[in-house]
């Protein structure tokens, strides 16, 4: 079953819990504190596959759940870090979360973390200094990301294949490729898409056989809406029309529409126009129907009139569709490399460390709200059952200049703040 999107839960694993633990070796009193480190949570990885042409794995299994990392123990051992979880998805595959692309997955191999495991806590271990010989501080693992992100499927192909349904699509492909659509002599034989690899000369096509447009396809009529989308990664399109078309003109400017109002830069997308079906039919027909495209087409658009069960002109459009192709993938080249020398031109930014470290306090009545990057991490490794680690979580406000905005903003040492939706009071009671 062929499906183009899906939803999904995303939950990397869980970091491990730092150890509280002293030294109690024979012989050795007051031994010093040697807790580990919890190991790293698992990540969730997407990869690129081209064995894998669908998402309905995902429809099957909405959620995905990565390993939590190992705790830390005594004798400065740190926990295991957890094995990211990867997961194979179709190339082409776009992943959004809240309407913002994350991953565009589009390479053999190509892989992305789409959801980052949480770091495990630091162990008594990491404590100790000079001044503090016997800390009974660790911190707990963060928890993983977790959310629900949105895929979309659009196929990856050279050359998209679209027209009114019964116009000789399916039967194209079966004739160039190894695909083997379902052919029958009625409209919308074409239920989902299908790819074919062509081979011609030295040059490999790949061919995407979009089902059936009508007019309307673009506000959700008949079937091709559902599939437009795979439209859009296509190099070329190759735009059929049945030579037996009563008004041929007028059927290729309604698939022209429907086009530019899915995507307004389809209209520039390179094409070839070919009449199908010409095996019964004369030259002077034949040759009456091209006129008429020429009139509505671009002039550099090339026209052919084709048969594929006849295998009429197949080899000349495949050559002319191969040579399309290279011209698209070298402006697609020249286009990176303008990207690039565009991106090294300098910006004032805030660096990442500045944008760390920013800090944020917002009063909601009684409540007193901190925000920031760098203090939320501290806030989801801190225990707040454990005294010790909560006053470390204090001091660290102290330092960050965090407890004295609370204090000009009118917070009392009984007040609450909360960061990260933990609420504890502004100074031990």
């Amino acid at each position: 079953m062929f499906v183009d999107t899906a939803k999904v839960l995303l939950v990397a694993g869980r970091g491990g819990n730092g150890a509280v633990s002293f030294r109690t070796e024979k012989y050795i009193d007051h031994g010093g504190p040697d807790g580990g480190d919890g190991g790293h949570g698992g990540d969730i990885v997407f990869v690129g596959d081209e064995g894998t042409n669908t998402l309905i794995d995902f429809r099957y299994h909405p959620e995905l759940k990565a390993d939590k990392g190992e705790n830390g123990s005594k004798r400065d051992r740190r926990g295991k870090s957890a094995d990211p979880m990867l997961v194979k998805v179709p190339l082409g595959t776009i992943v959004s979360r809240d309407g913002v692309v994350m991953a565009d997955i589009t390479t053999k191999g190509q892989q992305v973390v789409i959801a980052h495991g949480g770091d495990g806590g630091f162990g008594n271990a990491h404590f100790k200094s000079s001044t503090r010989q016997s800390p009974r501080v660790a911190e707990v693992g963060e928890p993983g990301e977790t959310f629900e992100a949105t895929l979309e499927l659009k196929l990856l192909a050279d050359v998209g294949l679209i027209g009114f349904p019964n116009a000789g699509k399916s039967t194209l492909l079966s004739v160039v490729s190894n695909a083997r659509p379902e052919i029958a002599d009625y409209a919308f034989t074409t239920l989902t898409p299908n790819l074919g690899v062509a081979d011609i000369d030295s040059s490999t096509l790949l061919i995407a056989d979009i089902p059936g447009l009508i007019e309307g396809a673009s506000e959700g009529k008949g079937l091709g809406g559902a599939f437009l989308r795979h439209v859009d990664r296509t190099s070329v399109l190759l735009h059929l029309i049945d030579a037996y078309t009563d008004d041929i003109a007028d059927a290729y400017k309604i698939i022209r529409a429907e086009l530019k109002a899915h995507n307004p830069h389809l209209s520039t997308r390179n094409e070839v126009v070919a009449i199908t079906k010409v095996e019964g039919l004369d030259d002077e027909i034949i040759n009456d129907q091209l006129s008429k495209l020429q009139k509505v087409v671009t002039p550099e658009t090339p026209l052919f009139a084709i048969s594929s069960t006849a295998h009429k002109n197949i080899k000349e459009l495949l050559r002319e569709l191969a040579s399309q192709v290279k011209i698209v993938r070298e402006q697609e080249i020249a286009q990176t490399e303008q990207d690039t020398e565009t991106d090294d031109i300098p910006t004032i930014s805030l660096t990442n460390i500045q944008k760390e470290a920013s800090w944020q306090v917002d009063v909601k009545g009684e409540l007193f709200i901190v925000t920031g990057q760098k203090i939320e991490k501290f806030g989801r490794r801190t225990d707040y059952n454990n005294p010790h680690s909560l006053n470390r979580l204090r001091d660290i406000m102290r330092k960050m200049g965090i407890s004295h905005e609370l204090e000009r903003k009118g917070a009392e040492g009984t007040s609450i703040v909360a960061i990260n939706g933990q609420e504890f009071t502004l100074v031990e009671q």
